[in-house]
């Protein structure tokens, strides 16, 4: 089954990222003085996750000996812990009922808030675990500034606004804001290293080596890994959790036989601790990688023994990520009604989840285990919905980078004017003491005072020339904002901004959608660089194809668009073909040596013939998407465009883009066929 390296076991990792938080959220540490309660709790939390029973009960003696008139603080610390050992035991009502008590108790809010945040992301509801941390931080972060050197003092609740830092930092990567999430786990790993807790700040690095991985930045990512699995050492069940982590970094490189080998470690170190929970976290690992080494019977057996024990502790999180697994492994089997059944569990397990990135994943994973299995129709649905989520959740990827630019941008600015306000506060304090002193001096007066004319006006030119390097900067980041860093070709949001002030409802060019083939192999073969250098390149000889009018864009992956608004019917096919020989002629120079580098092409002219019915700009790029999509299902390195499509209305074009397959067969709609250098020569 093809599958792009990155999916590699990242629900998973996130789920691990997630269970360490149960490190942190067993007691709020405010006061130096309730150092032992807090360690206490902290340590009945970590033995909650696997002996829930036992935590409870000793957590009910704990309760009962404290007495709350005295020290209320200690009591709502306790009632706290015992609602989130309810909830890893599944006792979601339990829970609940806590934090309703909370919710009424003197200084309970942020608890009762951190509770229900912790429910949620129990029962595999990230952002809205995040929404309610965010709340929870509210009442937190004005105790806990982030303002380095971040220190710990007594109005600082360290724990609990580490714990919703996490969850709100786990929210904004569900959501595909890895940038956002960086800067809150940043400010979590300086309280848990101010705090002197040593599994606090390993579990944090294993969210940020998380973390840097969805930002594309593998070094950065094995960095805080290599960290964490040294203050690791020594601590079994801390040592486990990271290598489950380990094992997704292994599988982003592709390296298998790394991958399975740290889950195989990580699976004995779980047994021998007796960890049931950890060893069907680590099943769930094994039976990802299996299921993506071609391998879907083990992977199945290994969720389905992971099942039973995952139900029993109402970790429906977890759940989800077994039994998608399983609905692919069950695809590759070719059990498709079996599939079936497992997908729907998937989605009402996952009803109110706006995870995006799992989403796509999950879709991406499916689509491809059709396709393996020659299910071409089902594979094209989930095909589609995955383009959608995909464009949605890189669109808030790109804001949320912008907004992290802004925010920097904006604290420079700050800082000028705070800067500029001290001089001219200066030169005011300076002003009043010669006035003081012409009372004695009237040469002197009239010295200080030109002195002071010109020390305003070189102020007034400095603050003018910040302005316009602010105005500059400001365009540059509008700029780059629609450009694609690696290729400097437009990118997808630039194409918005052009179709929204040029297309309207009715849409008028042509449309070419262009894919790399086997580009995959390329990075698995050759490694990213290589990938890197081939998108370029292809780039630039696309670009070299079309007419200087023509606007190219990236529009993701190893996929390009070209508009070309004033191009004719019948000289698109050959702006087609130019672009189709441009990029295989040649081989692509690489540090690994040349490649020999194909693309399939769907284009399509708007409106189509020969009924020239109108359509919006958004479903012209869906029907080139569509002939693309066919291109590459026919043998790839060829380019298919639509010559006619026979519908007598806007609603029959409806029936045949929902149907694009069933359209061609039935002869509604023709395309023509260009075959590439070496499928001609073939």
């Amino acid at each position: 089954m093809i599958r792009h390296a990155l999916h590699a076991c990242p629900t998973v990792m996130r789920m691990v990222t997630g269970l360490s938080l149960l490190c942190v959220t067993g007691a709020f540490a405010a006061d130096p003085s309730d150092r032992q309660l807090d360690a206490e709790l902290a340590q009945w939390v970590r033995i909650g996750y696997n002996e829930p029973k036992e935590a409870l009960k000793a957590l009910q003696t704990l309760r009962a000996s404290r007495h709350e008139a005295a020290r209320p603080a200690h009591a709502l610390r306790i009632d706290y812990t015992i609602g989130w050992v309810q909830a890893l035991a599944g006792d979601m009502n339990e829970a609940h009922r806590i934090a309703d008590e909370l919710d009424h108790r003197p200084g309970g809010l942020p608890m009762a808030l951190l509770l229900r945040a912790d429910v949620q992301d129990r029962i595999g509801q990230p952002v809205k675990a995040g929404e309610l941390a965010q709340q929870a931080l509210t009442e937190l972060l004005p105790g806990c500034p982030e303002e380095p050197p971040v220190q710990i003092s007594p109005a600082c609740d360290w724990r609990g606004t580490y714990a919703a830092l996490r969850l709100v930092a786990r929210a904004q990567s569900a959501r595909g804001e890895p940038a956002s999430a960086q800067t809150r786990l940043h400010h979590a790993l300086a309280l848990a290293q101010a705090a002197g807790d040593t599994f606090a700040t390993v579990s944090v690095m294993g969210q940020l080596a998380t973390n840097a991985q969805d930002m594309d930045q593998p070094a950065i990512a094995q960095q805080w890994l290599t960290q964490a699995l040294q203050l690791a050492q020594g601590d079994v069940l801390a040592m486990v959790r990271m290598r489950i982590v380990e094992s997704g970094m292994a599988a982003h490189r592709n390296d298998t036989r790394t991958q399975l080998a740290v889950l195989e470690e990580g699976l004995q170190l779980a047994k021998h601790t007796n960890a049931r929970r950890e060893v069907a976290t680590l099943q769930a690992s094994l039976a990802d990688a299996y299921m993506h080494t071609h391998q879907p019977a083990r992977a199945a057996q290994l969720a389905r023994q992971a099942l039973p024990v995952v139900q029993e502790f109402g970790d429906q999180r977890l759940e989800r990520t077994l039994r998608h697994n399983l609905s692919v492994s069950l695809v590759l089997l070719r059990q498709f009604d079996a599939a079936r059944r497992e997908v729907n569990r998937v989605i009402e397990l996952a009803r109110g989840d706006n995870d995006a990135v799992r989403r796509i994943l999950q879709l991406r994973e499916l689509g491809e285990a059709y396709a393996a299995v020659n299910q071409p129709r089902e594979a094209l649905r989930l095909y589609h919905e995955e383009r959608s989520l995909s464009a949605e959740t890189a669109q808030r990827k790109r804001e949320s980078a912008l907004r992290q630019l802004s925010y920097k941008y904006d604290s420079e600015a700050r800082q000028r004017d705070l800067e500029l306000a001290r001089r001219q506060q200066a030169l005011q304090s300076q002003e009043l003491t010669n006035r003081r002193l012409a009372q004695y001096v009237g040469v002197g007066l009239a010295l200080l005072l030109g002195l002071s004319v010109v020390l305003m006006g070189v102020m007034l030119a400095r603050v003018r020339d910040t302005n316009k390097r602010l105005k500059a900067k400001q365009s540059l980041l509008r700029a780059q904002s629609e450009r694609d860093p690696l290729t400097n070709l437009a990118n997808r949001r630039y194409l918005l901004s052009v179709m929204e002030r040029e297309a309207g409802q009715a849409f008028h060019g042509g449309l070419l959608m262009i894919d790399i083939d086997h580009f995959k192999q390329v990075n698995d073969r050759h490694g990213h660089a290589a990938g890197d250098a081939v998108i370029r390149e292809i780039g630039h000889r696309i670009g070299q194809a079309v007419r200087a009018e023509d606007v190219v864009v990236r529009w993701g992956g190893e996929e390009f668009l070209v508009y070309a608004r004033t191009v004719a019917l019948e000289a698109l096919q050959h702006l087609a073909e130019r672009i189709l020989m441009g990029v295989a002629e040649q081989p692509v120079s690489t540090a690994n040596g040349p490649l020999r580098v194909t693309a399939s092409i769907g284009y399509a002219h708007f409106p189509l013939a020969p009924t020239q019915l109108p359509q919006h700009w958004e479903q012209a790029v869906n029907w080139a998407d569509m002939a693309l999509y066919t291109a590459k299902s026919q043998g790839r390195n060829r380019a298919h465009g639509i010559a006619t499509v026979q519908a007598a209305d806007v609603q029959a074009l409806m029936r045949m883009e929902a149907d694009f397959e069933a359209a061609c067969r039935a002869g509604q709609v023709r395309l023509q066929t260009l075959l590439g250098p070496e499928a001609s020569a073939g």
